[in-house]
């Protein structure tokens, strides 16, 4: 009995120690090797230079970090809205799916590295070119995803709905939406991690605030270590988000994973 009531918190704890054990050998393991080969700092911060720099300037960091924060919140809920309303257009029709998909794959095709300079032009500087840049890196899988999930409704549902009397429009709302919302979360878990993305690649084309900036202008200044500490807040940053959707996905569908396991 003692030893049943034992694994079970250790099977609970298990997921939590995981990815900390792992962080925590990549950072031994980082450590050592700055120690062992003798790399210099500029070129290859050890974690305690990193340490040093939050320590140095907590509130420049946590000011840019929100500000990026920001930029990839809003650009990724505009994301969502656009692309799941293409989807269901898409979806809807098939003379519209054939005619406007390959448009969408030409546009993601596009390096948005080379697009970033022309929104700052189109768009002026500020927020809105980041937050168009996160839109722009985050639409796709959540385009692909949500088509994915409202073509995917098995035959005999769409079958009973039919035999019901059910309308299109209630087997759509009733069936279809509910049968796609776990492809949904996936789309929409790739695209959060690609918002950050967005809003860094935005920030170095043209910008004065936020993360993105601080790596380039750290860059520039040889500041290895900032850059590092930087690049720190985006990895928390998109690892809070992914899970945040994450969250939201096993409180909205807690029957997604008992048909899906």
């Amino acid at each position: 009995m003692a030893s049943g009531t034992g694994v079970r918190p250790a099977r609970t704890y298990l997921p939590a120690v995981l990815p900390v054990l792992a962080g925590a050998t990549v950072v031994a393991v980082w450590w050592l090797s700055t120690v062992v080969f003798g790399i210099k700092p500029f070129i290859l911060p050890a974690p305690p230079d990193i340490v040093r720099s939050f320590r140095d300037m907590p509130g420049y960091l946590m000011s840019q970090a929100w500000a990026t924060l920001v930029e990839t919140v809003a650009g990724f809920a505009l994301a969502m809205v656009i692309g799941l309303l293409s989807a269901i257009l898409l979806t809807a029709s098939r003379t519209v799916e054939r005619a406007v998909l390959p448009l969408l794959v030409a546009a993601n095709a596009v390096p948005k590295v080379a697009v970033a300079p022309l929104l700052v032009v189109w768009l002026g500087f500020g927020s809105v070119p980041k937050i168009s840049m996160v839109v722009l890196i985050s639409l796709f899988p959540i385009v692909v995803a949500t088509m994915s999930g409202l073509t995917s409704t098995p035959v005999e549902l769409t079958e009973l709905a039919r035999s019901l009397s059910a309308s299109r429009s209630q087997t759509f709302v009733k069936l279809r939406i509910p049968w796609a919302l776990p492809q949904i979360f996936v789309g929409l878990k790739v695209a959060v991690t690609l918002a950050v993305v967005g809003a860094v690649v935005g920030e170095f084309a043209g910008g004065d605030q936020g993360l993105g900036y601080v790596i380039v202008a750290s860059g520039a200044s040889a500041d290895t270590s900032l850059a590092f500490a930087a690049m720190t807040l985006l990895s928390a940053m998109s690892v809070i988000l992914f899970y945040l959707v994450v969250a939201v996905e096993r409180l909205l569908l807690p029957w997604a994973r008992e048909i899906t396991g």
